[in-house]
């Protein structure tokens, strides 16, 4: 599933490729993506005539601003967004295609077909679902170092359970999680009240490092992920901890392991974060 890294990423992409077009007409060939209006006719019909305004992100959401709308699209585990002339072929398991009056189309594929697309009037989307509930943007002024202790305070959860509710911090995702743990040198299964000033600002801090390390390589593409013109991501290059289980620490030489912690696959160091619990 595309994260935080990812999806900005996707979202720059889809300003150059489609902010200031205007939609001629919307084609769904999988009612289920639209999750709002519950009719696809509707949904088609209420976009006609308007335009792009830009595409922003809310946690691993993508936000399309029009004049008067906002499209509200997650991709799920393989969605993906592309710009195509109307004279190229339309490839298999592309559900959603948005037609614009200068001959270019935005086309939405999606081979599991989980993404969704829910629309809203302009300022509705962030204070309904699936918006309303999430939690502190990572990369955001909002996100302080007070801010994150609050959110960890008095919780009795492992800590990479508490990073990966996005009800408290959105879009960090599993692979960045293990990479910020790693970073601060903090065992993915410690509780949140285990945590010390200094732990936790090491965490904070990595949080932020590594998210904005990995939007400067264009993201992971550690499965099927590419960006709105098909180019792969290159933080996959980077990653310390994330997929390395049973390779020596890049830091100590120890050999990485891989547990489960929530119900994700959890890589960590056992000599650079040990286990305090």
């Amino acid at each position: 599933m595309p994260e935080l890294p990812e999806v900005e990423t996707i979202i720059r992409t889809l300003n150059v490729l489609v902010k200031g077009k205007t939609i001629d007409h919307v084609s769904v060939h999988l009612a289920r993506i639209i999750q709002r209006p519950d009719d696809i006719e509707e949904f088609a019909f209420l976009l006609q005539g308007h335009t792009i305004l830009g595409v922003e992100r809310r946690g691993k959401f993508i936000r399309i601003l029009l004049d008067g709308l906002v499209i509200v699209s997650h991709l799920r585990m393989e969605g993906r967004y592309g710009l195509y002339t109307s004279e190229e072929p339309v490839e298999k398991h592309t559900h959603v295609v948005f037609h614009f009056n200068d001959g270019t189309e935005l086309r939405y594929k999606d081979v599991r077909q989980f993404g969704t697309m829910h629309l809203f009037a302009t300022g509705e989307d962030m204070v309904s679902l699936p918006l309303s509930k999430l939690g502190l943007e990572p990369l955001d002024k909002s996100f302080t170092l007070a801010q994150f202790k609050q959110i960890l305070a008095g919780k009795k959860t492992k800590i990479k359970s508490v990073l990966l509710n996005q009800a408290y911090v959105v879009g960090i995702g599993n692979i960045y999680v293990d990479e910020s743990l790693f970073k601060a040198g903090i065992h993915p299964e410690s509780t949140t009240e285990s945590l010390n000033d200094k732990q936790i600002e090491r965490l904070h801090a990595a949080i932020v490092s590594i998210l904005l390390e990995s939007i400067e390589a264009g993201g992971s593409s550690i499965k099927s992920y590419v960006n709105g013109q098909g180019e792969l991501g290159m933080f996959q290059q980077q990653l310390l901890v994330y997929g390395r289980q049973n390779k020596p620490c890049v830091n100590c030489s120890s050999i990485i392991e891989k547990t489960v912690v929530g119900g994700r696959g959890t890589h960590f160091c056992p000599t650079c974060q040990p286990d305090t619990k």
